[in-house]
Parts: C-alpha cells; sequence; structure tokens
C-alpha cells in the first residue's frame, strides 16, 4: 500500500478537527449531565418521591414563620394577636414559631411599641427543632393606670439575619374617647404638610378630605378617603398631601377635613400666595427705575421753579479785593519814569474789580 499524498494527509487533519470540535459541543460537562440526569430521574419517578428529592436539594437559608398560635393556617390564621382585660389584669396568649429548615433555628423573643412592653415571655430565646413549631407562652399585663381604650405593639422574633414582626392589640375596658385632631398645615409649592395627632385613649383610622378655593373659585376638591395608618393614642403623625396642579399665579386657601369611626371630626387650613419668581422681580427692577426717573425730573423741575441764586462771591473771573488792579495795569502816578526814555507818562487802561469803582489818579 502506497503512502497517502500530502494533499490526503492535509484533508484528514481537518476531518479529524472537525469531528473533535462536535464531540466536545454534543458532550455535556459533568456537573451539567449530572444535573440532566437528576431531572430525568424526577421526572420519571413518582409524585411523592420526586417531591422528596426536591426538599432535600433545597440548600438555601432554612426558611421560618412566626404568628399567633391557633388551628388556623394560610387565610384562616389570626393577623395579630387580640387581647381584652382591665387595668392591672394579666393577660395570656402564645406566639407559633416554625421551622421549615432542616437544621434548628435560635429565635430571641421581645416586645416593641405601647402594649409590646407590657409583654413577658416564657423565654427570651426559643431554639426549634427542623421541620417543628414550637409554641411560646406570653402574658401580657395591662398597667393599673392604664387608660380605658385601645393600645397597641409588636411582638418582634428575630433569627440575627432577619425578624417577624407579630402585631397585638388590646382592649382595656372602661369608657373610651376617640378624638383626632389636624394641625400645622402648611402649602410648599405643589405640596401640601399636616400633622394627625390622636388625642384620645383609642385607635382611629382616620380619613382625609382636602379642599383649596382661590381667588377666582375652587382649584382643588379631593372627596374623602381613608389613609393608610392606624393611629394610636398619643401618637403624631407627619404626612404630605401631593398637588402637582398648583396655581402659578393666585392667592389660595386649603382646607383640610379628618374623620374617624365614632364621630371624630376636626379641621384646619391654610394659605398661600403664588407669584412667579422672574416676572417679579422683573416687574419690580421695572418699577423702581420708573420711580427714580419720576424723582430726578421732578427735582430738577421744582430748582428751576424757584430760581434758586448762585452762592454769594461766585462769579465768573477771579475775584480781587477792593482797589486791586488786575494784571499790573491801571493809571500810573504822574513822575513815572517810561522805560523807554525817561519821560514821564500817564496811562489809563480799563480796570476789572470786584467792588466799587475806585478812579485812579496822580500822586501827590
Amino acid at each position: 500500500m502506497s503512502p497517502p499524498t500530502p494533499r490526503l494527509r492535509r484533508a484528514l487533519l481537518v476531518l479529524t478537527a472537525v469531528l473533535a470540535a462536535q464531540l466536545c459541543v454534543l458532550t455535556p460537562l459533568p456537573a451539567a449531565a449530572a444535573r440532566a440526569a437528576a431531572a430525568r430521574a424526577a421526572a420519571d419517578a413518582p409524585a411523592d418521591t420526586a417531591r422528596a428529592d426536591t426538599d432535600t436539594a433545597a440548600d438555601g437559608p432554612a426558611g421560618w414563620t412566626a404568628r399567633p398560635a391557633g388551628p388556623g393556617a394560610g387565610r384562616d390564621a389570626r393577623p395579630y394577636l387580640y387581647l381584652e382585660g382591665t387595668p392591672g389584669q394579666a393577660l395570656q396568649d402564645r406566639l407559633a414559631v416554625t421551622n421549615s429548615g432542616r437544621a434548628p433555628l435560635t429565635v430571641r423573643l421581645r416586645g416593641d411599641g405601647r402594649a409590646g412592653a407590657w409583654i413577658g415571655f416564657a423565654a427570651d430565646s426559643v431554639t426549634v427543632p427542623a421541620r417543628t413549631r414550637a409554641e411560646v407562652p406570653l402574658a401580657l399585663t395591662v398597667p393599673p393606670d392604664a387608660v380605658p381604650g385601645d393600645a397597641s405593639g409588636e411582638v418582634v422574633a428575630a433569627d440575627g439575619d432577619e425578624e417577624i414582626r407579630v402585631p397585638v392589640r388590646v382592649r382595656i375596658g372602661g369608657p373610651t374617647l376617640a378624638a383626632l385632631t389636624v394641625e400645622d398645615v402648611e402649602i410648599s409649592g405643589g405640596t401640601i404638610r399636616y400633622a394627625l395627632v390622636n388625642r384620645g385613649n383609642a385607635v382611629l383610622e382616620p380619613r382625609l378630605a382636602v379642599r383649596a378655593e382661590g381667588m377666582f373659585g375652587r382649584l382643588l376638591d379631593r372627596p374623602e378617603r381613608p389613609l393608610p395608618l392606624e393611629l394610636a393614642p398619643g401618637r403624631r403623625v407627619e404626612r404630605t398631601e401631593p398637588w402637582p396642579d398648583a396655581p402659578a399665579l393666585d392667592a389660595v386657601t386649603v382646607r383640610l377635613r379628618v374623620t374617624a369611626p365614632g364621630g371624630v371630626r376636626d379641621e384646619a387650613e391654610a394659605s398661600a400666595t403664588y407669584v412667579p419668581v422672574a416676572p417679579a422681580v422683573g416687574g419690580g427692577l421695572l418699577v423702581l427705575g420708573g420711580l427714580a426717573l419720576l424723582g430726578s425730573g421732578a427735582f430738577r423741575r421744582r430748582r428751576a421753579r424757584r430760581g434758586d441764586p448762585e452762592p454769594p462771591g461766585a462769579e465768573t473771573g477771579r475775584a480781587e479785593p477792593p482797589g486791586a488792579e488786575t494784571g499790573g495795569t491801571g493809571t500810573e502816578p504822574p513822575g513815572a519814569d517810561s522805560a523807554d526814555d525817561g519821560q514821564p507818562t500817564t496811562e489809563t487802561r480799563p480796570l476789572v474789580k470786584t467792588g466799587p469803582l475806585v478812579k485812579s489818579g496822580a500822586g501827590s
């Protein structure tokens, strides 16, 4: 058999390189092949087995929840801890902590807010085994001097990385007083600022209505609507109301009306003047310039009408004392020698004097 020609060798090398590249593309990496095999096995396995494999493959942080204890779950679970009692009474409940992860979970518990400060736990820290739910007893003692009405707070459960807050609502027996005020209303450009204060002893859910009047009629009329907040007794909240289409030139009065269940109602208002900055500055400068021109013209006309004389002694030329001669000129006394021929001459020249006219004569 004759050896292959150079052209045939080059063709074999090119064909070998092409086949190697196709094999590299079609052959998956080991990790990718393992994942693909696991996916095919999960698809072929029964439903229960697939769910078990999925749970086992979860490598994220252990998930957990904290909520009021009770038989309900999901939407049927209690949204918050609700307790009723009188001043000085101790009320009891339970908090459920569920650990759905694969490792034990340690959670620290504390109270927050007005009602949260009244809570004591059976243990400030609880360790929950994997895939287990633990119920932690808690006791809320209403202070003897607590005002009748509603109080709120929170139970905070934290594992070091994240925390869960469970609301607490307490109804304290006795007469209740619902009172709400709207205060410190301000208008700043396209924003209305105000503050709400709960002056009573009941938790309030306020509603707000806004109205604005200008020189030529109503500018804003927003009907009453609920605000996204619960106002605890004694709490003050500062809020803003946007007004994107505020006027550019007008004098307005804004009125706020707040209401709450139980017949609570209060109103407050504030006024503001909207003036464009650039036209106002330009107009002010123009007015000032006009006033300056008018003032200077009036001053000149008034001085001309009065005919004020020039100050005494202010004449054209140089003032000289009486009898003085200007430039050495005047009438020289008889007998004075001339500089040319030594003959006595008499020369008369005009004099410029500032005093009475004095005639010059020959000396004696």
